[in-house]
């Protein structure tokens, strides 16, 4: 075995159910704010699929009814973004359908939220059109 070799690792299964609090919720949301209002990140796709890292650990850990569809097209975005011969029609599909499932959400969203998911709802749609050009 190469000793320069990078070890390679998987990150564990979780056993217990993670707990997010409202600050930690405020927190991915800024940073994907953040991250979208500077453009679609980098074709290399690391600072976006660690977002959708995270965002798939917090919305799989809320209890809030209504969020499997948007869980469901977070891993769809993410298998594609990671696939070698993924298309940007791909993506920028399953992007507008993340805008208008985070629309519904901002409409119903409680907690100060409704403001900065209806900005990420057009920032996604913005990244889709983007991509659909």
């Amino acid at each position: 075995m190469d000793s320069t070799a990078p070890t390679p690792h998987t990150n564990p299964a979780r056993t217990e159910p993670l707990h997010v609090s409202d600050e930690q919720s405020t927190a991915l949301l800024t940073d994907t704010l953040n991250l979208l209002g500077q453009g679609l990140p980098n074709a290399d796709g690391t600072s976006g699929l660690h977002e959708l890292e995270r965002w798939e650990a917090v919305l799989e850990a809320s209890d809030r009814p209504g969020l499997a569809k948007t869980c469901q097209e977070i891993k769809l975005l993410r298998q594609r973004l990671e696939a070698p011969d993924a298309q940007a029609h791909e993506i920028a599909e399953i992007l507008a359908s993340l805008g208008a499932e985070t629309q519904k959400v901002s409409e119903e969203s409680a907690n100060g939220y409704a403001d900065s998911l209806h900005k990420l709802s057009r920032l996604l749609i913005k990244a889709s059109n983007l991509l659909s050009r």
